[in-house]
């Protein structure tokens, strides 16, 4: 396998930071560039480039966009903005924080390791990680899964936001990260509703864990890294990003942009948001994890039972959530994948159900319901037409 990419070490040229940006961020976890076709690949549509440009262009817009669309053995880049202000265009091998997208990865490794019955859906947490308070030994692996756990999501509590906001660099043990809401109750009984929860996704890579003796990120690279050649895609501790990356931005209106792309380190979302990756490699990712083809049949039919539920942020079409995967139901089609935001990102990667088509579409700004509701409602609309584009190329 080539060597992993060497983190850069080059200083972030960033603007001092807005207080506001470092809360903000921290409680979530320039013209039109033609899209050169892949190996292999065909140009960009045009409909497409104007749709992805006009996002960019939005008073207040992220800087850069870049969607990835496989189908078969074609891939076509669309691309709008820069990956840096004042320098290039987006590029399908820039490095970037997918944020959420990552709990599709821990859902990968957890399914895999049910696959093959080292795992159970019904596995509890009492049974795996006896050490986790006992007001949660009844939540299940499918519980967590699916976001219907009830464990209280440790990214909301007063304590972690008081160390993040002090010390956005701050290195945590990403295997303690539960120990901020150890003291609490379970927000209701577990199975009785969805409520999405960054805590879920650390409990989920601390069973893979505890049934496999093996660091979670050693599972990453066995079960899916490897098979899917995902050379650029890792799991770090720290806040520096391997050289080339995405820079990501606050975007905030009136206010001047401001280079949040190094702001927090990964350690603490890890398991639920802390993984790099790059568009080529998300997009390989997401054509085989939503379209099928990690699990076998009856693990896959589990997977793809869905409840009423949205990922964070919505994606496009009317969300369901299934484990560790959602359907998006749009006008043109059913897609099935995982989004997700966190400081200058937000991400969506989707596959068809049969893998035979993927789309990775990431934006350099973080738009969320909470934050930037009229954007989203905007980039929802924009990826909605780009999922159409994949499901109609296919006759859909």
């Amino acid at each position: 396998m080539p060597p992993r990419p060497r983190p850069s070490r080059r200083p972030c040229r960033a603007r001092p930071l807005r207080p506001a940006v470092v809360l903000a961020a921290g409680l979530a976890l320039v013209g039109l560039l033609p899209a050169p076709a892949a190996a292999g690949g065909r140009p960009a549509a045009p409909d497409l480039q104007q749709r992805l440009q006009e996002l960019v262009d939005t008073p207040g817009g992220p800087p850069g966009a870049i969607a990835v669309l496989r189908r078969g053995r074609h891939t076509e880049i669309v691309r709008a903005g820069v990956a840096e202000l004042g320098g290039r265009a987006p590029r399908s091998t820039d490095h970037m924080r997918i944020a959420s997208a990552a709990k599709a990865f821990s859902g990968a490794v957890a399914l895999r390791l049910v696959d093959r019955g080292v795992l159970g859906l019904d596995d509890t947490v009492g049974q795996r990680l006896p050490g986790l308070p006992a007001d949660w030994h009844a939540v299940t692996l499918r519980q967590l899964l699916q976001h219907t756990s009830g464990l209280p999501d440790y990214s909301g509590s007063a304590a972690f936001r008081a160390v993040i906001t002090a010390d956005p660099h701050h290195v945590f043990d990403s295997r303690h990260l539960l120990d901020y809401v150890a003291g609490e109750d379970l927000l209701f009984t577990p199975g009785s509703r969805y409520a999405y929860s960054n805590s879920d996704n650390i409990a989920v890579a601390l069973m893979a864990e505890a049934a496999t003796g093996r660091p979670y990120e050693q599972l990453l690279a066995r079960l899916v890294y490897r098979p899917l050649g995902l050379h650029e895609t890792s799991l770090p501790q720290g806040y520096e990003l391997p050289e080339p990356y995405l820079h990501g931005y606050d975007t905030t209106p009136p206010d001047p942009p401001v280079d949040v792309s190094t702001l927090f380190g990964a350690s603490g979302a890890w398991a639920s948001g802390g993984i790099v990756s790059t568009p080529r490699d998300l997009a390989a990712f997401i054509r085989a994890y939503g379209g099928g083809r990690l699990t076998g049949p009856e693990v896959r039919q589990q997977q793809r039972t869905f409840v009423e539920g949205s990922s964070e942020p919505a994606g496009p079409g009317t969300n369901a959530a299934g484990l560790a995967l959602f359907r998006y139901t749009t006008r043109c089609g059913v897609v099935y994948g995982h989004t997700g935001n966190t400081a200058g990102y937000t991400q969506l990667a989707v596959a068809t159900p049969d893998g035979g088509a993927a789309l990775a579409f990431s934006v350099t700004e973080q738009v969320s319901q909470s934050t930037r509701p009229a954007l989203l409602a905007r980039l929802r609309a924009v990826q909605e037409d780009f999922v159409c584009a994949l499901l109609d190329d296919r006759g859909h």
